[in-house]
């Protein structure tokens, strides 16, 4: 009888475990905030006459969520529509004149739109986009000087694979990718296999990342065929239109900068079942402007085979793309080193160009010491080609002479990638002659432009420089003030007499646009303040030293009112998310400006401020391995430092109550928290959303780890806290979307973890949010997750040792 009464409370719990859970709302102070859209997109021509306003919405609802979706080859497809899955759309349009101020709506659209895949026209007189339907995808424009919309095809577009159309350079067409008229129904029904499915190893290696939704069976193969196939067709804004290419799968169309040629890119069997559709072969054919073929360039391999790190890139020719400052110039980067970090040349890449017609000898334009990462073209003697290595953290600008080649480069910037002080920040470009983007010159051409970020101690101060060929040293032309505001530049229009379009914000005032011509501004837009119930919670950067003597920053949030002689040490909740640097110096720097409006998403933590908590937001929590050390050695203990240095500041500060302290964060974030959970009893619970917690499951690296779990066995079993689960001794809220597709945080992730901790005894609660992926987007699950996350906070942190 006793074992019976047993195993009755032992279903009765497992039941009660296992109780669904309808949807729930957060508390009004939370709910008050978060349910609100947010700015529009701004889209601005070349030409800064135009201002396009796409309207958003904060969030997706569930009945959207749990439309149909296919996962195909590293691709999530809705199979009703044969466009992305989950997408985010744009819900209204409207066009502001730069020049005037008026505002105009879009005369003729649809009462229902779902607004994607926006683009202006060549000539920047019309603008383009895709409106989804329950049922598919049709494609629209608008002509910018009467405001009229007109739909110009039916609800047959393929947008399973990116961008779905191109403009032609005349702007009178469209180059469309449509769902093949001969497409037949894909069987759904069951249907029994004709054989396994099997992969086979040939003794050579080929470590790839962890990647998910990727192809399993014949049957997967046949349907990404179905899904993946287009037709091009020609539609014209004022002809019928008219078949341009045949049924293949498409990777995307170009132009030439001239017109005269369109280069193709089609995905080839075999498939892969280890990578993404990327890795698939691919067929680079040049056709002439009219669709006839020309030549096959290339034909990339399978990308299966590569070595280890960072910097391992495939063999052959790579990054193929016109070059914008010529007509019909053919640019491509080579591997020197057979695509290995770890063999020691010389030269790791080398860069060449072929001119039309494609068929003389290649020209080597740079050999490049490191990894070439993009080059930057401007006229006959002038381009930029930057390298790097990961390893290192280094950059390095050549300034290169097209004429003169390799011999010709002269270094310009030389610097960590981790030092964001000394970001000189990226070269502007405009449009050339040829209606493509090239460097952007001084009227004399002896000069070229730089906007930056302007990071420094004292936050983000934009900045416009000027840039002489010649001593290779710039000058100031402007930079933000930086006192109270927060402006950041969005268009340079005239970098000589310092126009530029800016947003501007400050710690109360949400962001908007302004026309800046030298010390003179006018306003643009006029979004308001949608958080003014907020704006009293008090919001400050703060600064604090680990106890190794790095230092650290962070966001502190206090709630409104708060007078530490009459309320005391409060509850806190810290947030943050962990990053790698090789040089302690550089991983203090302040990375953004003290003054930014307090931006509330459905991630955020500082609700809580509402809540009567204290945030702690953004804290640093650098993980440094200098020299010949790696970050990841000494991980767990870094991760500990950072986390009892932000506690002791927020403790000696008078705001927080040690023993009243979450720790939380989302992906690696997640990942973090966990671990500080297991490693540490600095934290009253903690909050993991969508992270990976057993390395071993990623055994190819993760992050910015390099190595494999078979060269650092010992890193990889400390750094997964599911292996040290059984120290996992204080509340942790697990909470996962249930169809997460970020390679590596696999939601049984979260089940794992969780089973481990339940197992040994621990308290845990899991969370899997229906249809969600790495992010979330549906309102019912963000406000559900927003509840948990409350109650777990106010059970487990602010209330901790009250009895019930």
């Amino acid at each position: 009888m006793k074992q019976l009464l047993l195993l009755l409370t032992v279903m009765y719990g497992f039941l009660q475990a296992q109780n669904p859970q309808p949807y729930q709302l957060p508390p009004k102070e939370i709910l008050d905030l978060v349910d609100i859209n947010p700015r529009p997109l701004i889209r601005i021509d070349s030409r800064n006459q135009t201002m396009v306003m796409l309207e958003r919405r904060a969030f997706k609802t569930i009945e959207e969520m749990a439309a149909g979706e296919v996962r195909l080859g590293g691709l999530r497809i809705n199979p009703l529509t044969n466009g992305p899955s989950r997408a985010n759309y744009a819900y209204g349009i409207s066009i502001l004149s730069i020049a005037s101020g008026e505002t105009s709506v879009v005369k003729g659209l649809p009462e229902q739109l779902k607004i994607s895949d926006f683009s202006f026209s060549p000539d920047e007189t019309k603008i383009a986009f895709t409106n989804t339907l329950p049922a598919g995808i049709e494609l629209w424009t608008v002509d910018l000087a009467s405001g009229q919309a007109n739909r110009v095809t039916d609800a047959n577009l393929n947008a399973s694979i990116g961008m779905p159309y191109l403009w032609t350079p005349d702007s009178e067409s469209l180059l469309v990718f449509m769902i093949p008229s001969s497409r037949e129904t894909l069987t759904t029904g069951l249907q029994l296999p004709e054989g396994p499915a099997i992969q086979e190893s040939t003794g050579r290696k080929a470590p790839v990342r962890t990647y998910q939704d990727l192809l399993r069976s014949p049957a997967d193969e046949k349907a990404f065929n179905h899904y993946a196939e287009s037709e091009i067709v020609r539609v014209s804004l004022k002809e019928p239109a008219a078949p341009f290419l045949p049924k293949a799968i498409y990777r995307s169309l170009s132009f030439s900068p001239d017109g005269n040629y369109l280069m193709v890119q089609t995905i080839q069997q075999p498939y892969s079942y280890i990578v993404p559709y990327y890795r698939f072969p691919v067929t680079y054919a040049i056709h002439k402007a009219d669709g006839s073929l020309y030549r096959i360039f290339h034909q990339r391999p399978l990308v299966e085979e590569l070595p280890t790190g960072f910097d391992a890139v495939e063999t052959g020719k790579r990054n193929i793309q016109w070059r914008s400052d010529l007509p019909a110039t053919l640019c491509w980067v080579e591997a020197m080193d057979k695509g290995d970090p770890e063999v020691n040349v010389p030269v790791r890449d080398q860069v060449y160009t072929l001119d039309a017609p494609f068929t003389g000898e290649p020209y080597i334009l740079a050999a490049t010491p490191n990894r070439f990462r993009y080059v930057t073209w401007g006229n006959s003697e002038t381009a930029l080609i930057t390298d790097g290595w990961w390893k290192t953290r280094r950059s390095t600008t050549f300034l290169v002479n097209p004429g003169s080649g390799k011999s010709s480069m002269k270094v310009i910037f030389d610097r960590s990638t981790e030092d964001y002080y000394g970001d000189p920040g990226d070269f502007l470009q405009k449009r050339n002659h040829l209606n493509a983007y090239s460097l952007w010159f001084s009227p004399d051409n002896k000069k070229l432009y730089l906007q930056g970020e302007g990071y420094s101690p004292e936050g983000n101060k934009p900045f416009l420089d000027e840039f002489d060929l010649k001593t290779l040293k710039t000058k100031r032309l402007w930079q933000a003030e930086g006192i109270s505001t927060y402006e950041s530049v969005v268009r340079v229009v005239n970098p000589g007499k310092k126009m530029l379009i800016t947003s501007i914000e400050s710690k109360t005032e949400n962001p908007n646009f302004y026309l800046r011509s030298g010390k003179s501004l006018r306003k643009l837009t006029a979004f308001p303040n949608p958080y003014a119930s907020f704006m009293n919670v008090s919001k400050e950067s703060v600064r604090y030293k680990r106890a190794d003597g790095v230092d650290l920053s962070a966001t502190l949030y206090l709630p409104a009112g708060y007078d530490k002689a009459r309320d005391g040490r409060l509850p806190m909740l810290m947030w943050a998310y962990p990053r790698e640097y090789k040089d302690a110096g550089q991983a203090g720097q302040v990375k953004e400006s003290p003054h930014t409006f307090v931006q509330l998403y459905y991630g955020s933590p500082v609700y809580w401020a509402a809540r009567g908590y204290a945030i702690l937001d953004d804290a640093d929590f650098p993980v440094i391995g200098e020299g010949e050390t790696e970050p990841n050695d000494s991980f767990t203990d870094q991760l500990v430092a950072n986390a009892a240095a932000a506690i002791d500041f927020a403790v000696e500060r008078g705001v927080a109550d040690r023993n009243r302290v979450a720790i939380g964060g989302h992906s690696y974030g997640a990942f973090m928290t966990a671990n500080l959970m297991a490693h540490s009893d600095l934290f009253a619970a903690g909050i993991a959303r969508s992270g990976a917690y057993n390395r071993t499951l990623t055994p190819f690296g993760f992050q910015a780890e390099e190595r494999t779990f078979w060269e650092a066995q010992d890193v990889y079993l400390k750094m997964s806290p599911f292996v040290h689960a059984d120290k996992i001794n204080e509340p942790l809220l697990l909470i996962h979307g249930d169809a997460d597709n970020n390679p590596g945080t696999f939601t049984l992730q979260s089940e794992r973890l969780f089973g481990a901790i339940k197992g040994l005894g621990g308290t845990a609660r899991l969370v899997l949010l229906p249809y969600e992926s790495h992010g979330y987007s549906a309102r019912e699950n963000v406000l559900h997750m927003l509840w948990e996350t409350d109650a777990w906070l106010e059970k487990y942190v602010k209330n901790r040792g009250v009895k019930e």
